[in-house]
Order: structure tokens, then sequence, then C-alpha cells
């Protein structure tokens, strides 16, 4: 490959070397980009509120394992707060807010999951637009035609009616003209 490069036809070689270079950047990017990430999400409570936090953190787990539990768990809760002493009531007052922010935060987060489409249904929506046009417009053409070839025919039939009518010959074989002059009568009572 050293010959390759040094008579000016290794350009495939110092391209997959710089393709290996970038990627080995791009991974030693995201190894520290989880080490920050790791660093930067853990949890440091405030100490005068720290038992509230972890009370309702154990309540949260036991939740998830058995759902029977919820009594026991906020009889715990209460007591942890009872603990608190003088501030034991408004520690109550914020863990409901908490909870009641927390329920409507889900049923906002549940209505925005619903409004969220992913890509394939928005192309599905799109598709069955597109398709629904197309028919839309199909059926005016087909509209559209059918006009045009029923005015045809009724053009058609009237020529020859009159045509029948201006080509009728007496006896003797010349052009009949009483009803030559019938048909321009009728033609102009019902221009009128």
């Amino acid at each position: 490959s050293l010959f390759l490069v040094l008579s000016g036809r290794g350009f495939a070689f110092r391209r997959k070397q710089k393709i290996e270079r970038q990627y080995r950047k791009l991974l030693k990017k995201r190894r520290q980009v989880h080490s920050q990430q790791g660093d930067q999400f853990t949890e440091t409570y405030p100490e005068h509120l720290k038992h509230l936090y972890l009370a309702e953190e154990e309540k949260l787990k036991k939740r998830r394992r058995t759902p029977d539990d919820s009594v026991s768990s906020e009889e715990k809760l209460n007591k942890a707060a009872d603990g608190c002493g003088i501030c034991g009531y408004v520690c109550l007052m914020i863990i409901s807010v908490s909870r009641t922010c927390t329920f409507s935060s889900r049923s906002v987060a549940t209505q925005e999951k619903f409004k969220n489409k992913t890509s394939n249904q928005k192309a599905k929506e799109e598709y069955e637009k597109i398709k629904a046009e197309h028919a839309r417009k199909k059926e005016e053409a087909e509209k559209r035609k059918q006009q045009r070839e029923e005015a045809q025919r009724l053009y058609k039939k009237k020529k020859m009616e009159a045509y029948k009518i201006l080509s009728k010959k007496t006896k003797k074989g010349q052009p009949n003209l009483n009803l030559q002059v019938e048909y321009l009568l009728q033609k102009i009572q019902q221009n009128t």
C-alpha cells in the first residue's frame, strides 16, 4: 500500500484512514458524554427535606413491586412527615401538591403521546390524503368525460335530425323547400 500511496493512487487508503480517525473520535466523545451524564444525574436532596424524598422514593419502589401495599407505604410516608415536627403539616401539603402535579403531568404526557404521531403514522395519513385526492380527481374527470360524451351525443342527434329534414327531396329529386322553411321556422322559435 505504501507503493500505491507514493505513486499517487492511495486516495482510497487515505480516505479509509480518515474515516477510521473520525470513528475513533466519535467513540471517544460518546464515552465522555456518558461519563458526564452519569455524574450529572446523581440525586442530591436538601437536608431538611431529605427524609421526605427518600420516603417518596421508597413508596414508588414498592408501588412498582406490589400495588396492594399502597396503604402501608402511605402510612410510612405520614410517619416520616410527622417525624419532622413543626413542618410536618407543611411537608404533607408539599407531598400532596407534588402528587397532583405528577398526575397532571402524566395526563398531559399521555395526551402529548397521542398527539405526537410517529413518522410511519404521518406517512400513512399523507398517503391516505393523496389517495383520496387522486380518487376525487379521477371521479371529477370521469364526470366531465360523461358530460362531454352526452353533449356530443345530443349534438350528433340534432345534426342528424337536421340533416334528415334538409336532405329530403321531392319525387323529381329537387330539395324540399317547404320542409327546409319549416325547419328554419322551428329553429327561430326555439332561439326566441
